[in-house]
C-alpha cells in the first residue's frame, strides 16, 4: 500500500550577515557560535512551537573539520540549548550543502518520518581554509578520465567560459551588476526581514591600564559589496587561474562566512501550533555533469527540478542562482533562457559572498522572503557544485 506523501512548510527562515574571509568582520568568530546564532533566530520567529517537538537539525557545512567539525549540526543545537532529545547531523555537498540541508529535512516530513526539523547551513573560510587543513586525494584522480576532478574551482570556470562563448567583457557587466543590486538592496532594506544580526566581542589592548578591554559592536549587514566598483576597476584586474583567460577576482564569488537556518514542519504541526507557514517546499533536484565544466550544473538541475514541482519555467518569479563566477552564471541564464530580471534581484555571490555549505540554506532565506515581501508565487535557490553537480529547490510562497 503505497503512503502519499504530505507537504513540508517552512515557518521560520533567517540568516546571519556575510563577513568577508580570511580578514573580515567575522575572522574571529566561531562558525558553530554562528550557527547557534541562527537556529536561535529561528526560533524565536515561532515562539508557539514546543521545541521538544523537533525530531531533528541536519546542517550543511563544505569542510566540516577544525572549528566547524566534531559534528558540528549536533554540537549547534546542544549549544543553542534545544532539548537534548533534538538530533543532529552535519551533511556535505560542497556548495549545494545547505540546499541538501533543507530538502533531507523537508523528505523526512514529507514521508512522515518526522513533524518538526531544522535544516541550516554554515561556513567559517576565515577559521577553516578551502580544501581544508589536510586535503589528501586519490592519485587515480589524475589519470586522464578523472582528471577534471582534480581541476581547481578557477580552471573549471574558464573551461565553461571557453565552451559558451562568455567573454572577459560580459563577465565583468555581471559582476558589477551584481554589486550595484546589492547595494541597492541594502540601502533600501529589502534584506531585512531575513538578516538576523550579530554580536561581535573584540578584545582591545588597553595602553593606559595594560589590561585587555572587551568591545561588542553588532553586526547586521553583508560586508561583500562594493558601491565602488566600476567596469574600469574590474577590466584592471589580471585573470588568476589562467595566463590568457578571463576569469578575475573581481568577477568569482568571495571566500565569506556565514550560517542560515530554516524551521520546516508537518500541516500537522501547523494546525496544532497556529503556525503560518512562510512557504511550501515544492521539490529538489540534484545531477551530475563533467567535473571539468562542474559550473554548468544547474543547467541539469534546473529543468529535473521544475519536472519535480509540476511547473514551468516561465512559472519561477524569482531565482537566486548562486554566483559562484560570473563566466559560470552566465552560461547558464543562456543556455537556458532564463529571464535576467528574475536572476539575483538583489545581487548574488559575487557582491554578497559564497559560504560554501551555507549558502543554500542562506540563499533560501532570502528567496523565502523575497517571494512574501513581492507577493510572488514561486522561487528557485540553485548553484554548481564541485567535482560536477547541480542543485536546485523550489519554495512556493503560502
Amino acid at each position: 500500500m503505497t503512503k502519499q506523501l504530505q507537504e513540508a512548510y517552512i515557518v521560520a527562515a533567517t540568516r546571519t550577515p556575510i563577513g568577508k574571509a580570511p580578514r573580515g568582520m567575522f575572522r574571529s568568530t566561531r562558525p558553530d557560535d554562528l550557527l547557534v546564532r541562527a537556529i536561535q533566530s529561528a526560533m524565536l520567529q515561532v515562539p508557539g512551537l514546543d521545541p521538544a517537538t523537533i525530531e531533528d537539525a541536519i546542517v550543511g557545512c563544505s569542510f566540516p573539520e577544525g572549528a566547524q567539525g566534531l559534528n558540528i549540526g549536533r554540537m549547534a543545537v546542544l549549544l543553542a540549548g534545544l532539548p537534548k532529545t533534538v538530533g543532529g547531523v552535519t551533511v556535505n555537498r560542497y556548495c549545494a550543502s545547505g540546499i541538501t540541508a533543507v530538502a533531507m529535512a523537508a523528505d523526512r516530513i514529507r514521508v512522515g518520518q518526522a513533524d518538526v526539523m531544522i535544516a541550516a547551513g554554515v561556513e567559517s573560510m576565515s577559521m577553516v581554509p578551502m580544501m581544508g587543513f589536510h586535503p589528501s586525494m586519490n592519485m587515480d584522480i589524475f589519470k586522464d578520465d578523472n582528471i577534471g576532478m582534480a581541476y581547481g574551482m578557477g580552471l573549471t570556470a574558464e573551461k565553461v567560459a571557453q565552451q559558451w562563448k562568455v567573454s572577459r567583457e560580459a563577465q565583468d557587466q555581471f559582476a558589477l551588476a551584481s554589486h550595484m543590486k546589492a547595494i541597492a538592496a541594502q540601502q533600501s532594506g529589502e534584506f531585512n526581514d531575513e538578516m538576523t544580526s550579530v554580536d561581535i566581542i573584540e578584545r582591545v589592548p588597553n595602553l593606559v591600564t595594560g589590561q585587555i578591554d572587551l568591545r561588542t559592536r553588532t553586526v547586521n549587514q553583508d560586508e561583500g559589496a562594493r558601491a565602488e566598483s566600476t567596469l574600469a576597476s574590474l577590466g584592471k584586474l589580471k585573470p588568476v587561474f589562467a595566463a590568457k583567460g578571463s576569469v578575475t577576482a573581481g568577477n568569482s564569488s568571495q571566500m565569506s562566512d556565514g550560517a542560515g537556518a530554516l524551521i520546516i514542519v508537518s500541516e500537522k504541526i501547523l494546525k496544532q501550533f497556529n503556525l503560518t507557514p512562510l512557504a511550501r517546499f515544492a521539490s529538489f533536484a540534484v545531477r551530475g555533469v563533467p567535473p571539468e565544466i562542474m559550473g554548468i550544473g544547474p543547467k541539469e538541475a534546473i529543468p529535473a527540478a521544475l519536472r519535480a514541482a509540476g511547473i514551468t519555467q516561465d512559472q519561477i518569479d524569482w531565482f537566486e542562482l548562486n554566483e559562484a563566477f560570473a563566466a559560470q552564471s552566465l552560461a547558464v541564464i543562456n543556455d537556458l533562457g532564463l529571464d535576467p530580471a528574475k536572476v539575483n534581484p538583489m545581487g548574488g555571490a559575487i557582491a554578497l559572498g559564497h559560504p560554501l555549505g551555507a549558502t543554500g540554506a542562506i540563499r533560501s532565506a532570502t528567496v523565502i522572503h523575497a517571494l512574501r515581501r513581492k507577493n510572488l508565487k514561486y522561487g528557485m535557490v540553485t548553484m554548481c557544485v564541485g567535482t560536477g553537480m547541480g542543485a536546485a529547490g523550489i519554495f512556493e510562497r503560502m
